[in-house]
């Protein structure tokens, strides 16, 4: 399972913001030990963690006793070849997924806090590539807002702007690896939660298609899926080739990929490709920022400047109410089966969520999962038809300020939800389709400094392609060299 990119030139010395695979490859050919790394990062979360809130549960000394491992295997090592592909890089797990020994909170004050006594599958395959784990990063309550800003775990702050938030759900997975507390992070994704922090951090985020990556149970019928944010289409590859492995033990398990992701990205992107756009909002009454069609333009011109086509055809897009109900229906029941300690210490929204779902029979929940079904089928078959790829804005607005959702919320609970909208109204159509789709920092947005993403989504299964063009694109935009103020 070893990652076939190395890097051509040895690096001289660990910089907190080296690519995870760059690093990996340091580790195997002895030039820093993971030892050094855990204690760089260590570091840098002493650092910067008190003011940018990233980790919700630290265990220092586990990690170093991993990272000390680590090092012992890389010395006892026959050949490089022998240990796995990310061996002694930390990564830390977003606080939804269980990891054995430490508590999982998913981002509430009403949960316990026993230690998880088995790990999720993910994590598992977190720990077989060779990452030491490098403790858990802040979500949202239950992973239902694109933003985290709890009684539970505080508020996490983007490091391009503090008083702004850096997305969400995967909040902390952002921040850690956009200011360089870690090198690469554990993220998931229900309805844009790895690409909203990607876009608002500054990264690259990754939604894998529907199934392709298995966690211990199917996640909301498959809206959710596990990945990771990172700074290169090059780690989000190989990261991909850890995760994307057949599982017999959980259902809708497609087999393994045959071939290599990474591989593929060092391919190239066929030409020719055709291009859709989609740069008004899929729900009504929502304006999109000029500076996230912006980054659409930009991202377009690079595109055809490769000689690909863009199209004007219009994606299938059903009528609002019929979209927002086929997602809600499903988002309503996203914390069901999460054992609460006391279940009156969860957020309003999310207890008037779970009012919502215990309101809808069994009979009717069941007939609205087909009903997104035939919506999906719907989009998908127009999509296939017309597109190679789409490309949309990640977010149609700009990271919002700490705070911004709040308005109505003290007579309306669910406005948090409503008042999120603009972050997610791109991204959550495409969990309910269930295709892979991916953010990318293409610009950067000069009056407010703040990182602009773009999403570019492709037919199911296609993660080769996106991570081809994503590649292209990396190179002829490049920005692994911007750094956040603040970090």
């Amino acid at each position: 399972m070893r990652s076939p990119i190395e890097p051509i030139e040895p690096i001289d010395s660990f910089d907190s913001f080296t690519p995870a695979v760059e690093l990996a490859a340091a580790v195997r050919r002895k030039e820093i030990s993971p030892v050094e790394v855990a204690e760089i990062c260590l570091r840098r979360m002493d650092e910067l963690d008190p003011r940018l809130n990233a980790f919700c549960h630290r265990a220092d000394d586990d990690v170093r006793k991993a990272a000390a491992v680590a090092a012992d295997q890389v010395v006892r090592a026959a050949s490089p070849d022998d240990l796995p592909p990310f061996h002694g890089v930390p990564l830390p797990v977003k606080d939804l997924a269980d990891v054995a020994g430490w508590p999982t909170t998913h981002g509430s004050a009403g949960a316990g806090r026993a230690p998880a006594p088995v790990s999720d599958p993910v994590v598992r395959r977190f720990v077989d590539a060779g990452f030491v784990l490098l403790g858990k990063t802040t979500t949202s309550e239950f992973g239902a807002l694109p933003f985290t800003e709890s009684e539970a775990l505080g508020i996490s702050r983007n490091p391009w702007d503090p008083d702004r938030t850096p997305g969400g759900s995967s909040s902390g997975a952002g921040v850690a690896v956009a200011a360089g507390m870690a090198p690469i992070a554990h993220a998931e994704d229900g309805g844009g939660s790895i690409r909203i922090p990607a876009s608002c951090t500054g990264l690259v985020g990754l939604k894998p298609t529907r199934g392709l990556v298995g966690n211990a149970t199917v996640v909301v019928e498959g809206l959710g899926v596990s990945g990771v944010v990172t700074r290169t289409v090059a780690d989000t590859a190989a990261a991909l080739d850890v995760l994307a492995r057949h599982d017999p033990g959980v259902w809708w398990s497609p087999p393994s990929p045959r071939g290599s992701f990474t591989a593929a990205t060092a391919a190239g992107a066929p030409a020719g490709l055709r291009i859709g756009v989609l740069t008004d909002s899929p729900v009504g009454g929502i304006g999109v920022d000029p500076a996230c069609v912006t980054a659409v333009e930009v991202t377009l011109r690079a595109l055809e400047s490769a000689g690909h086509h863009v199209v004007d055809t219009a994606l299938p897009l059903p009528p609002t109410d019929e979209l927002i109900a086929a997602f809600t229906t499903i988002w309503n029941v996203g914390a069901a089966g999460i054992d609460l300690a006391d279940p009156e210490r969860v957020e309003p929204h999310n207890r008037a969520l779970r009012e919502a779902a215990r309101s809808v029979d069994s009979w009717s929940y069941v007939e609205a999962v087909q009903r997104a079904q035939h919506l999906s089928r719907r989009i998908v078959e127009g999509f296939v038809d017309s597109f190679d790829l789409l490309v949309t804005p990640t977010m149609a607005c700009l990271p919002p300020r700490v705070g911004a959702w709040r308005a109505g919320t003290e007579d309306h609970p669910l406005a948090a939800l409503l008042n999120s909208y603009p972050m997610g109204v791109f991204t959550s159509v495409f969990n309910v389709t269930g295709q892979p789709a991916v953010s990318l920092p293409v610009h950067h947005d000069e009056a407010t400094g703040l990182p602009v993403g773009v999403q570019l989504v492709a037919a199911p299964w296609r993660e080769d392609l996106l991570l081809q063009v994503s590649r292209a694109l990396e190179l002829a935009l490049p920005w692994n060299g911007r750094r956040p103020p603040v970090g």
